[in-house]
C-alpha cells in the first residue's frame, strides 16, 4: 500500500452559470491521498457543454 498518491475522480452535479442557467456537467476532481484518507483537493475542472474544460471556480453549486 502507498503512503502518499493522487487519484481523480469524475461525477456529475448539476452547476449554475449566469449565462446558461443549470446544467448538469461532469466535474472532475484530482486529490492527494495519505493512507487512503483524501487529504487535499488539488484542482478540480468541468467539461462545459461546448467541450471546452474550465475551472470550477467561474461557476457556483447549485442547490
Amino acid at each position: 500500500m502507498k503512503i502518499l498518491y493522487i487519484k481523480r475522480n469524475t461525477k456529475y452535479e448539476k452547476r449554475y452559470t449566469p449565462k446558461m442557467g443549470e446544467l448538469t456537467t461532469k466535474v472532475t476532481y484530482i486529490k492527494r491521498y495519505v493512507f487512503g484518507f483524501p487529504v487535499k483537493t488539488l484542482h478540480k475542472y468541468q467539461k462545459t457543454y461546448f467541450g471546452e474544460v474550465k475551472s470550477c471556480d467561474d461557476s457556483m453549486l447549485f442547490v
